[in-house]
């Protein structure tokens, strides 16, 4: 009988994964959890290559290559607040907004149960956060990905992240973005609606699917672009799983790097995830009922990149 506390997965090696490191191609494929972790789980027999468990961290993969990962259940543990600095933009009794660093992950999951945001908002409001979604989750009512910068809400309490929840249910969320993307694009502004739905050639990663995707519509313009790269800003009307990174893909212009979307040979090195910043995150306060809207400057590592392209950032538009 199947251990119900453990969740098999299973996915082929793609073109670009080809001739990567099992335990580097793990943690690309799933960018939530670390290569440590993966790691430990191919010594202990968890991760099996074409019907093989006796298989190395550093084994290399080839395209075609099938690969079945056994991946433990989120155990009940309890979440320690720690006392992990925050870039606060906002905050009152009702909500916290935050600027989330490169390299963060939102609330705990297996091999993370230490370090997250969830650990360091826990520190900040003591018992003062929402329970809707559980022990694992309070006060996180949406998430942006570990490499993703930027704000993020969270509910200090259960009355404000009903109201927070149902106007992101609704799309009335205001979420701009901006990005570095490879390439550069022909036209200044456009609409990419293309629904988003899981990768028919691998479980693991999202993609345009018109077949069973969900609807999702990406509004872009590029504010500046020079060198082969360009600066855009991209505003959402629906929240999907890596919607922009998916999309921009598509379009044949993905987010520098970008691991799972972009090429396997990224052209700049050592950038840890995607060149992806959420600026400003909009809504309707719980409880005054205006409409309030923060700003998270740019990262400096953004910064920096913008100037090695010799790229104008000076102005940020709006739609």
């Amino acid at each position: 009988m199947e251990n119900e506390n453990i969740k098999l997965q299973s996915f082929e090696a793609g073109e670009r994964q080809s001739d990567m490191r099992l335990d580097k191609l793990l943690a690309e494929v799933y960018p939530d959890e670390s290569r440590s972790f993966f790691q430990k789980l191919i010594k202990s027999g968890d991760v099996i290559v074409n019907g093989k468990d006796s298989v190395k961290p550093s084994q290399i993969i080839l395209a075609g290559d099938l690969i079945e990962v056994r991946i433990p259940a989120a155990k009940s543990v309890e979440i320690v607040p720690e006392n992990i600095p925050l870039d606060i933009l906002y905050e009152d009794d009702d909500v916290l907004v935050v600027d989330k660093p490169k390299n963060m992950v939102v609330h705990p999951a297996p091999g993370h149960y230490t370090g997250t945001l969830v650990n360091a908002i826990l520190y900040h409001c003591r018992d003062s956060l929402s329970g809707i979604n559980g022990e694992i989750r309070p006060g996180i009512v949406h998430r942006i990905d570990k490499d993703t910068t930027g704000a993020l809400i969270v509910c200090k309490n259960d009355h404000a992240h009903r109201v927070i929840a149902e106007q992101i249910k609704a799309h009335s969320v205001t979420r701009v973005y901006n990005g570095i993307v490879q390439g550069m694009l022909k036209e200044e502004e456009g609409t990419i609606n293309g629904p988003i739905g899981r990768d028919p050639n691998n479980r693991l990663r999202m993609a345009v699917n018109e077949k069973n995707g969900k609807p999702a519509v990406t509004h872009y313009k590029v504010l500046s672009q020079n060198n082969g790269y360009s600066f855009c800003e991209f505003r959402l009307e629906t929240g999907r799983t890596h919607q922009i990174r998916v999309h921009m893909a598509s379009q044949g212009h993905p987010l520098l790097g970008d691991p799972l979307y972009g090429p396997k040979n990224q052209p700049v090195k050592h950038l840890e995830g995607q060149c992806l910043h959420a600026r400003t995150i909009g809504f309707i306060h719980p409880t005054s009922g205006e409409y309030l809207e923060i700003e998270a400057p740019l990262p400096s590592y953004f910064l920096e990149l913008l100037n090695r392209f010799d790229i104008c950032y000076n102005t940020i538009s709006q739609f």
